[in-house]
């Protein structure tokens, strides 16, 4: 409760200096409008629905981009780490692509996909894709050897000591690479959506675009604010429970 009033304490002093600088006019209105005109545009775009349906939009195609993502780095880091091959080939293309930002695959999606959903889902999956991929890779190779030794003396072989051994022991960490991995595709997915138009629905980088087109602040900076809730909410409802009960339970919290 105390830990949760002080953030509120301390919003509300950034929300104070905010408007102290609108008033005092350090800034242009144009350019810094005041937590009002933020508020009033989140309020209207509330009523009329706007900014509801953006935002549903945006997660859709985040939650089925991010599930892919999850479906094939997860066994793609188990390869890495199991054989020497897929080491020196994938887990290299796989270190290498994840440093390329997010916006470089916009024009190659673009190209392939044209503007439909389909060049979106493109950018989140190779958002997310190599960070799972190389997190459940680190993770693996996390694991105690001494956790590996024991299974093969009960008599546990090959798949079968990855899959009931290694994967387990190594899920803490995995977890943590689905968090990266879900940031990712956040990112992945606002720049997408901010260079790509489709006809099938605006989300939230849509809005965020248009609202840059026509100089109206208070929309860009009210669509920021909603971002950051949004990622706010996923990691303290969704993965840092799961984090927590991880590390509880295997034995690897501080």
């Amino acid at each position: 409760m105390k830990r949760a009033l002080k953030t509120i304490i301390a919003f509300a002093l950034l929300v104070a200096v905010w408007e102290g600088l609108v008033l005092a006019k350090f800034w242009s209105p144009v350019l810094l409008p005041s937590p009002v005109d933020v508020g009033k545009y989140l309020i209207d775009s509330i009523r009329d629905g706007t900014l509801l349906k953006a935002s549903a939009i945006t997660m859709k195609r985040l939650g089925l981009g991010y599930a892919v993502g999850l479906v094939l780095g997860l066994p793609l880091g188990l390869l890495i780490a199991r054989f020497r091959f897929f080491q020196d080939t994938l887990g290299l293309l796989a270190l290498g692509v994840q440093t390329l930002p997010s916006v470089c695959w916009a024009p190659l999606a673009l190209l392939w996909f044209g503007q439909t959903e389909a060049a979106m889902f493109f950018i989140v999956i190779m958002g997310s894709l190599w960070s799972i991929t190389l997190a459940t890779d680190a993770g693996v190779r996390n694991v105690p050897p001494i956790y590996a030794r024991a299974a093969r003396t009960m008599g546990s072989r090959g798949w079968h000591t990855w899959l009931t051994v290694i994967l387990p022991a190594s899920l803490p960490f995995v977890v943590s690479g689905m968090k990266q991995g879900w940031a990712f595709a956040w990112r992945s997915l606002m720049a997408a959506e901010i260079y790509i138009t489709v006809l099938t629905g605006f989300g939230l980088g849509q809005l965020l675009h248009y609202g840059r087109e026509l100089n109206a602040m208070e929309q860009v900076i009210g669509i920021m604010f909603v971002i950051v809730l949004i990622g706010l909410l996923a990691d303290k409802l969704l993965f840092s429970p799961i984090e927590r009960f991880m590390h509880r339970r295997w034995g690897t919290a501080k």
